[in-house]
């Protein structure tokens, strides 16, 4: 499997070769939509980019009923369950860092979501003593350049 992996990354990586966005910013789509089809392309490049680094994925796009969000990946990486939350941001090449850092977007309010989402996951499948932690995967994507990617194991702590 990771022989498949790497070479799934492989592709992956080469179609982010000149960026993660649209190249078509000027169709005339909303910027909403524009946004989910960059968050999916980020995702989806997040996912194999795990997957070569040895994490083997249990669930993905996991949501609760009555919780706001979604945890992207749930994956385990050796015997830690790790709950990543992918965070995409495209940007052009003017503008350096106005809109800050994407793991910045992952405010307390999104921990705290993110949090109370894991604790059902681990309860609906009885997992409650299994060690876990939550990791955020930063992509900044610019056109005409690949993807740069940071991965922050244990990002964040919450209780149980």
């Amino acid at each position: 499997m990771p022989l498949f992996s790497r070479l799934m990354f492989a592709f992956v990586r080469f179609g982010a070769r000149k960026g993660i966005a649209a190249e078509d910013a000027a169709s005339p789509d909303s910027a909403k939509a524009r946004a989910r089809r960059t968050g999916i392309r980020g995702e989806t490049f997040a996912y194999w980019y795990l997957r070569r680094h040895g994490y083997i994925f249990v669930a993905r796009n996991y949501r609760v009923r009555g919780i706001k969000g979604e945890i992207d990946l749930i994956g385990f990486d050796g015997p830690v369950l790790a709950f990543v939350e992918v965070k995409t941001r495209t940007r052009s090449a003017d503008a350096d860092g106005e809109l800050g850092k994407p793991e910045g977007a992952v405010t307390a309010e999104k921990r705290r979501h993110l949090s109370r989402m894991a604790r059902q996951f681990l309860a609906e499948r009885r997992l409650r003593e299994a060690p876990c932690r939550f990791d955020v995967l930063a992509i900044e994507s610019r056109p005409g350049r690949p993807p740069e990617v940071r991965l922050h194991k244990g990002a964040f702590v919450a209780d149980r």
